[in-house]
């Protein structure tokens, strides 16, 4: 298994979280990043949160609301 997890924004910022008040993209990074570091540690992070078994889109409940999330590994040249 890779550790070479990260998380983005897909497309991008602006179309993900333009508009959404600082604090909230501020706690929904922090959320996302433990979920990245919890994944580089080898823990299978897909199955996390509320949706389809195994991976698919998450929904994961935190701090008064939730957030969604999609593990997409990625291939490596490894």
């Amino acid at each position: 298994m890779s550790t070479d997890w990260h998380w983005e924004y897909d497309p991008d910022y602006d179309h993900v979280a333009g508009g959404i008040p600082g604090h909230v993209v501020a706690e929904v990074e922090r959320l996302t990043g433990q979920l990245v570091d919890l994944a580089r540690t080898g823990i299978d992070v897909s199955d996390f949160g509320n949706g389809p078994r195994p991976g698919g889109l998450r929904r994961m409940d935190a701090a008064g609301g939730w957030f969604y999330f999609l593990v997409a590994p990625r291939a490596t040249n490894d």
